[in-house]
């Protein structure tokens, strides 16, 4: 009878680990690093190509820290270099091109709403820059040679840009190749993404097996939609809820949501599954209150609820502290350009003036405690007053 093979203390760990996934490439490669017995290297990239982290990084963030209570070691990859292309990952155009500068000041507070969600103690910071930085000319045409045109254009983004005929422009495709490299720099056991990360996660592999290093295994995350409820999450598109926004913004934020969201949002940020048996308006203040108090407080998370049901669920908006709201000196009177331009600076959600309409065409606006019904009303600004947009939504004019 053969000796037993010593048991890893990570080997039992793989259903945790994978538990929240979209894909694994693979299950079968993440056992097997695990039964070897010493912390694994895992790495998450964030590109600062805006100053504030949003709940759609959580998703990453949180699993990252899952690795760390679990042992292992946690490497966040801040972009510096990469963000100043721009990730091009499920984009239908070209981002616009950040100057390093520019960067540099976005990730000045990367790392502090980063360890929000992270153990600072546990952490291995790195910047891409550190070894970019010192490449030449020369070095960057090896490693181009590494990969194929014919392999960057299988990416789909790529393809279908190309297809309608949208430039792509070949500073995009030495993104790929950039993450990739990260991974074989820090010699990565794991990388973490959102599930339009597998192109580039997978050029990581590559290169690890031409460096002769074992390959990473690459753990994709679902990617949390925007409070649109059709995009993904993402500061650009006007709809995501950043992590350090204020108690009262965060909690009306996640109001907005919608019922079909709500089991999306427990599962990827709250990690539970949603009880069918709770009332969806009761579902969404926990939600919005437990997301708060993770940010903030479980005082400031209490008195945010407290204020959205005074506001909205007691109907005494006059005696609510509501934020306030001017009309720039040329945005028109009517009603449709007041929502338009409301919601934009006021809550940073974008509507079109199609939604204003049917806002007002189903009676959700109402001014100075009076129902708006007329698409083509103009308002009378003669003095404060209270401006309902919707259920969620009313701003203090004047």
């Amino acid at each position: 009878m053969s000796p037993s093979r010593p048991h890893s203390r990570f080997s039992d760990q793989l259903p945790a680990l994978t538990a929240g996934c979209a894909q694994v490439l693979s299950e079968k490669e993440l056992a097997t690093k695990l039964a070897l017995g010493r912390p694994l290297k895992v790495k998450l990239g964030v590109d600062p190509t805006s100053p504030d982290i949003h709940l759609g990084h959580t998703v990453g963030l949180s699993k990252l820290r899952q690795f760390q209570e679990l042992g292992h070691e946690a490497i966040l990859i801040i972009g510096d270099f990469t963000a100043m292309i721009g990730d091009p990952s499920g984009r239908s155009a070209t981002r616009p091109h950040l100057s390093h500068d520019q960067v540099m000041e976005h990730a000045k507070t990367y790392q502090d709403q980063a360890f929000k969600i992270l153990d600072p103690e546990k952490t291995s910071v790195r910047f891409n820059g550190e070894w970019f930085g010192k490449m030449t000319f020369q070095d960057v045409m090896r490693l181009n040679s590494r990969v194929t045109l014919q392999q960057m254009l299988q990416r789909e983004d790529f393809r279908e840009r190309i297809d309608k005929g949208l430039p792509v422009r070949a500073h995009e495709i030495q993104y790929p190749i950039m993450q990739g490299w990260d991974s074989v720099v820090i010699q990565a056991d794991v990388e973490l993404g959102g599930t339009d990360q597998l192109f580039n996660i997978l050029v990581g592999r590559d290169l690890q097996h031409e460096e002769a290093q074992h390959q990473q295994v690459a753990m994709m995350l679902p990617i949390l939609t925007g409070l649109d409820g059709i995009q993904k999450m993402s500061k650009s598109l006007g709809n995501a809820v950043g992590v350090t926004e204020v108690p009262g913004e965060m909690f009306g934020k996640l109001m907005s949501i919608s019922d079909e969201q709500m089991g999306e949002y427990y599962r990827l940020l709250l990690h539970e599954e949603l009880s069918a048996e709770t009332h969806p308006m009761e579902a969404k203040k926990s939600l919005a209150e437990r997301l708060t108090a993770r940010f903030h407080s479980a005082a400031e998370a209490k008195h945010a609820r407290d204020e959205f049901e005074l506001r909205f669920s007691k109907k005494d908006l006059e005696a609510a502290d509501l934020p306030s709201y001017t009309p720039a000196a040329d945005i028109p009177l009517d009603i449709i350009s007041i929502g338009v331009d409301a919601f934009d600076r006021v809550f940073a959600i974008k509507k079109s003036r199609g939604d204003i309409r049917r806002l007002v065409e189903g009676g959700s606006v109402s001014w100075r405690g009076e129902k708006v019904t007329d698409p083509k009303a103009v308002l009378t600004l003669d003095g404060s007053g209270v401006l309902k947009l919707d259920r969620k939504s009313a701003v203090r004019v004047g």
